[in-house]
């Protein structure tokens, strides 16, 4: 899945801080890698240049991930890990910088690749994701669309037949469509800026982009800035129609 997922979260960065820097196009830029289990996805992205943080719920996943990037000095002071969950991630950001720039974040971006079908409560994670994004920061989502194939392929042919990944791996009842995760998004404080269906090939093991969004896709918002949203403008119109009055 990196062959797409790293392409296009450096791509769509590159398109919105429109900095390059050869061979390190992301650098300059942090990252929170929610979900990173091994870091098969934090490491790739912190080659291209990033600081980035990997966070994962359980700890042998950051042990693991830890002790393989200790073998690539290239990562060294570029990647760190933590045993811990957006949700306590977030909290502690409220309770150390509640004195600073309120909506400030911390990041530039946040990645949550296969993370989002897995959760109970998806409003509390957008709520985190949009608290420790920057103003104009991007948020990328990988995950799986709530459909009858989505279900055939995803839990009966991957878990039951192939046994692609462990069975149980999956709960069709926390899948969900863009449509949903969209609404979602900017009922929290962000625009969506595409969205593009993935396709994996069991035969070839290779994945690739697909103009269906039936099964897999990939999500990427950004957090909207403050001067930028409707309520912001009515509130500077107002203002203004006040003092010329």
């Amino acid at each position: 899945m990196n062959d797409l997922r790293v392409p296009f979260i450096r791509d769509s960065l590159l398109n919105v801080h429109m900095k390059r820097q050869p061979g390190k196009p992301l650098a300059g830029l942090k990252i929170l890698d929610v979900g990173c289990g091994g870091g098969l996805l934090t490491e790739p992205l912190a080659r291209l240049g990033a600081v980035v943080l990997g966070i994962d719920p359980v700890e042998d996943s950051i042990g693991t991930a830890r002790l393989h990037s200790s073998c690539d000095p290239d990562l060294r002071g570029r990647v760190r890990y933590r045993a811990c969950t957006l949700e306590e991630l977030s909290a502690e950001e409220e309770e150390e910088g509640g004195d600073g720039e309120q909506g400030a974040g911390l990041f530039d971006a946040i990645v949550a690749s296969e993370v989002v079908e897995h959760l109970a409560d998806r409003e509390t994670f957008a709520l985190c994701s949009s608290c420790m994004l920057k103003p104009g920061g991007s948020l990328f989502i990988t995950t799986i669309n709530k459909t009858n194939l989505s279900y055939a392929l995803g839990i009966v042919v991957a878990e039951q037949l192939l046994r692609i990944v462990p069975r149980g791996t999956h709960d069709w009842e926390k899948f969900v469509s863009p449509v949903d995760l969209e609404r979602l998004l900017e009922s929290n404080g962000f625009s969506v800026q595409s969205v593009q269906g993935m396709l994996y090939n069991p035969a070839s093991g290779a994945w690739s982009w697909t103009n269906s969004t039936a099964i897999n896709y990939a999500l990427h918002a950004v957090k909207e800035r403050d001067d930028l949203r409707p309520e912001a403008a009515e509130d500077e119109e107002e203002h203004s129609r006040a003092t010329s009055s």
